[in-house]
């Protein structure tokens, strides 16, 4: 017979994969999270984990309990809150992990109609612009730059966004003129810290300037941002933060145009809860109603 709470320290390190980090989120001994592990996989019959230096792996058994056990977290969940707020009003806590633009730029000021329709609800944004930012699954609901691999989480196509070069006024007055892409050469190019990129999404120089180093590099957009309007040089910014500030101007908008796609993810046993469909229709109608965002969706 499996034991409901040995499934709790099962989904955790599941998640986590790794013994020290399940025993830190339940707040527990790493020795008594390997002992319920061992307890449930002999109930089972059956290895659930492959052991390594590098973590705990599931194996093709542990893949097929993970279903059945996240099934059971998520009506859990579901039924709890459902017991445990008034009716037709939400509560709780809400943590969208996203990328630091979407998050600065989009997400934060468009938060008001989520707001004034479920006050009860607490909004955390933890934003990042690294590929592992949803590895850890420790989100309610994620937005991605590329598709999210992980295990155990749902992902559509939450919308696309267009990019352009930008550059303020007074930096163009003082340098050459930029009329080709290979003029660029000659100026200041601010980007992303290469060595803390692992996005290639992100990877806006390779293709345009390949091999060209950026005089300027910082590992967030809202530094680029800054950069850009202070006039230290020529960066590629969304239109979204490009087209919404006057202090800059967009440069060589017929030959340089990108286009990049966010996901939208939510880890499967969290989507039954309704302050999770919340935020997700809030994602949505706020990329459908986005003047430089095309979305992907119709809010549900």
């Amino acid at each position: 017979m499996i034991s409901a709470d040995d499934v709790r320290f099962f989904l955790e390190v599941a998640r986590t994969g790794k013994l020290v980090a399940a025993a830190r989120g339940l707040g527990v001994d790493h020795t008594t999270v390997g002992r319920r592990i061992s307890h449930l996989e002999r109930s089972t019959a059956t290895r659930l984990f492959v052991r390594s230096p590098g973590g705990w792996q599931l194996t093709e058994a542990g893949e097929r309990l993970a279903v059945h056990a996240e099934a059971v977290e998520s009506s859990l969940r579901a039924a709890a809150e459902e017991l445990g707020s008034e009716p037709g009003r939400l509560s709780g806590k809400v943590r969208i992990a996203t990328p630091d633009g979407f998050g600065a730029f989009v997400l934060s000021p468009g938060l008001g109609t989520l707001r004034e329709s479920h006050p009860g609800l607490a909004i955390e944004i933890v934003t990042a612009t690294r590929l592992n930012l949803l590895a850890t699954k420790e989100f309610d609901v994620g937005i991605s730059l590329a598709k999210p691999t992980i295990r155990g989480v749902e992902t559509t196509e939450l919308a696309s966004y267009p990019l352009g070069l930008y550059a303020a006024p007074r930096y163009l007055e003082s340098s050459a003129n930029i009329t080709s892409i290979d003029d660029l050469q000659g100026h200041s190019v601010i980007g992303y810290v290469d060595s803390l990129l692992d996005i290639p999404a992100l990877r806006f120089l390779d293709t345009s300037l390949p091999g060209f180093q950026p005089a300027i590099q910082t590992n967030n957009i809202t530094g680029q941002w800054m950069a850009t309007v202070a006039g230290l040089g020529v960066a590629v910014l969304p239109l979204f933060v490009g087209e919404a500030d006057d202090r800059i101007v967009r440069i060589l908008p017929d030959e340089v145009q990108i286009r990049r796609k966010y996901w939208l993810a939510v880890p499967r046993e969290l989507q039954r809860l309704a302050r999770t469909r919340a935020v997700q229709n809030a994602l949505v109608e706020l990329a459908a109603s986005h003047p430089y965002l095309d979305s992907f969706l119709v809010g549900s």
